[in-house]
């Protein structure tokens, strides 16, 4: 063996040759691990040439292919093959999610080999990394994630091309003439990729969907709707269980049930919502505050295994979009019997808890209920009574009013509690977009978080907390809503960013306490950075997910959570629920865990996918409508705060929450760098800075609809 190799090594001159026959010796079963000097005398390899096998085996290395041992032997490496999902940047490159791998997998431009957007991919992992992330190489596609895209089509005389929404896609798709469906130049299809393409080639494809003219009326909204492949109706069979559904209470139906409805309850909602799924009630006991929240018993009327459970797994949500709502469940359930509806007779979940002084829950319970609520309150009219003091709203509901001010009582006790723990509350102002009735935006406003919205959400959590805490101690199986800790990486940065403005971070044992970084936001509150280090803040944490082991919610700084309180368009809430009845009724037994048990991660893992589908989507279509929104002001001068700075221009955020790019192309008076450790960029001769969190005039210079995207100049 040793002879042949050592011909070849002296004979072939070629660089990739040699490197090539260096890597196929180490491959030979009769190969065992050398070292070099071992490695120059099998293989003959002159003293002239050892750099050059120095060199070879350097290369090796970096590709992953060769390993060198602690001893200094060489041997080739066990290329492990991993399978994850390949998200496409429009600049060639792209990242793979691999499950149980902390961060994303790097894949260079060279290494892309044909995947595209969405596609299940077999990659390996180079042990050898440029930069921070792993890098890899892609082997083979084993199957393509998307078979379908939404596109704007352009006619020619005997083909067309579609051009796809999705700026990942990376190129327009050839439709020959035949498969265009009759498709006409600005309409809005649905292809359906028939070949992928190679090298050179553009993918083909057939229009199977014309979703209407880009001009047409809510044609760009069900273009989103179609692109993240949300479902819209449900089946005839879903819609006759639905219609077989009861429409009213039945005395059977409240059989064994606890009887609430001489309870003093409300419901707390937005003005036009319509699904009130839960309602809050509240009592004095001694010092003690007794606080109801009663949730719609949704799981009464949704079996497990029927067509409307699976289709509500699929759908894991429901998707608030701009001018639409797609439900989880059918709104004949959930705004009808599932709607806790003012003096109506309702089936409910109640968690009755008994809190102190101190907001500690010192007794609970957690029942089948029916209820019948006193009165639907509006957050509008819960401000105007606490906050506004107004007298007429006062008088129209004056029965209700004491209830409410222990209810403003509690909610502040039990926020200073949490606070003290060290939840985090990040007051970003959400985005509410008012469309005329051709869908066509008219303005864009920040959402008004108040005393009744904050009300609401301080009972929820605490419910949510409890029936955590209660099934965690209990070890049935259930699902949790978990946040991790932030990646110590992206703290430690986060940590000298704010250094540059004074504050400091304390870590511990290489992470970090909530505590910590709620006293930096209590810090930076009605300060000018506050909204620039909030939002550093936010992007080093991570993405909360539902789970089925409880490792504690970082965020809320609770080592118990879970979503309980919405079930007409939550999934895991409607889980739980089944799960809390069946424990209720005593039919948690082995067969039964062992049910939950092979089920929930699949629940959780879809329940998690489809939240982030959902929140995608919403924040589409948000942002369109901002685009939109925009090109009625072109050429108007807004005043906003620098918001993220890169390389190519910085963003500027107006108050409205609409958010343009100045590009540093446009900034003219002079060369500006990017220093990426302060977020700023500095000119070379002025040394004029635009940085983080800065106040700036900006004109509206362009939108791209397509793109959905705003470019702004810097106002003269």
């Amino acid at each position: 063996m040793g002879q042949r190799k050592g011909e070849i090594m002296s004979n072939i001159d070629k660089y990739e040759t040699r490197k090539k026959m260096v890597y196929d010796f180490m491959c030979d079963d009769m190969y065992v691990p050398m070292k070099i000097k071992e490695l120059c005398i099998v293989l003959g390899v002159k003293k002239e040439d050892r750099p050059q096998l120095e060199q070879i085996l350097l290369d090796l290395q970096a590709e992953g292919r060769v390993t060198l041992s602690k001893r200094g032997k060489y041997s080739k490496s066990e290329i492990k093959k991993t399978v994850g999902v390949f998200t496409a940047h429009q600049r060639g490159f792209g990242f793979v999610t691999v499950e149980g791998e902390p961060d994303d997998i790097f894949i260079p431009a060279e290494y892309v080999n044909g995947a595209m957007h969405m596609d299940t991919v077999e990659i390996t992992i180079s042990p050898v990394t440029t930069g921070r992330r792993k890098e890899g190489k892609v082997v083979s596609v084993i199957e393509r994630g998307m078979k379908q895209v939404v596109c704007t089509y352009e006619a020619s005389d005997n083909f067309g091309f579609a051009v796809p929404d999705n700026t990942r896609f990376g190129t327009d798709i050839f439709i020959p003439k035949e498969r265009s469906k009759g498709a006409m130049s600005g309409h809005k299809v649905v292809v359906e990729i028939t070949s992928y393409g190679k090298k050179g080639k553009k993918p083909e494809g057939k229009v199977v969907e014309i979703i209407g003219h880009i001009d047409d009326p809510g044609t760009d909204i069900l273009s989103i709707v179609k692109a993240y492949d949300l479902p819209v109706d449900f089946s005839e069979k879903i819609m006759h269980q639905v219609q077989n559904v009861a429409k009213d209470v039945t005395p059977a139906d409240m059989a064994g049930r606890m009887d609430l409805r001489d309870w003093m309850m409300v419901t707390i909602d937005g003005e036009d919502a319509k699904d009130l799924d839960d309602a809050v009630s509240l009592y004095m006991d001694g010092d003690n505050y007794v606080l109801g929240v009663h949730i719609a018993d949704v799981s009464n009327y949704v079996q497990e295994h029927s067509a409307l459970d699976v289709e509500a797994l699929k759908r894991g949500t429901s998707v608030y979009l701009v001018d639409r709502v797609i439900p989880m469940l059918p709104r004949e359930l959930s705004n009808g019997i599932c709607s806790l509806n003012e003096g109506c007779d309702r089936l409910a979940l109640s968690c009755i808890m008994t809190i102190n002084k101190k907001g500690e829950v010192i007794d609970h319970k957690i029942a089948e209920t029916v209820i019948k609520t006193n009165r639907r309150m509006t957050y509008t009219n819960v401000k105007k009574i606490l906050a506004d003091k107004d007298a007429a709203v006062i008088e129209e509901y004056k029965e209700l009013v004491p209830m409410f001010e222990k209810m403003a009582e509690l909610a502040a006790i039990l926020r200073k509690k949490r606070m003290k723990r060290g939840s985090i509350d990040f007051d970003f102002p959400e985005t509410k977009v008012v469309l005329d009735e051709d869908g066509h935006p008219i303005d864009i406003k920040p959402y008004d978080r108040n005393v009744a919205t904050k009300l609401i959400e301080d009972f929820m959590l605490i419910a949510n907390e409890t029936v955590a805490e209660d099934y965690f101690w209990q070890e049935i199986p259930f699902v949790y809503r978990t946040h991790d800790k932030p990646d110590s990486e992206k703290i430690a940065k986060l940590s000298t960013f704010i250094n540059n403005f004074g504050y400091t971070l304390h870590i511990g044992a290489d992470e970090v306490h909530p505590k910590e970084l709620q006293k930096l936001l209590m810090k930076v509150d009605g300060t000018d950075e506050e909204s620039l280090i909030s939002r550093l803040t936010l992007r080093s944490m991570k993405q909360a997910r539902y789970t089925t082991a409880c490792t504690g919610h970082f965020g809320l700084a609770a080592n118990y959570y879970c979503h309980f309180t919405s079930p007409i368009r939550r999934y895991p809430d409607l889980q739980i629920h089944r799960i809390i009845k069946e424990n209720i009724r005593g039919r948690m037994n082995d067969n039964r865990r062992e049910h939950y048990e092979s089920i929930l991660d699949a629940v959780a893992k879809q329940a998690s996918e489809t939240e982030r589908r959902a929140e995608e989507a919403e924040r589409e279509t948000v942002k369109l409508k901002k685009c939109e929104y925009m090109s009625n002001h072109i050429g108007e001068c807004f005043e906003g705060v620098i918001s993220g700075v890169t390389e190519w221009g910085f963003f500027v955020e107006l108050p409205n929450t609409v958010e343009g790019l100045v590009r540093v192309t446009d900034l003219t008076d002079d060369f500006y760098e990017f220093y990426e450790d302060t977020y700023e960029l500095a000119g070379s001769a002025t040394n004029k800075r635009y940085k983080l969190g800065q106040k700036i005039k900006v004109v509206v210079d362009s939108t791209d609809k397509i793109m959905r995207t705003i470019d702004f100049k810097p106002a003269e």
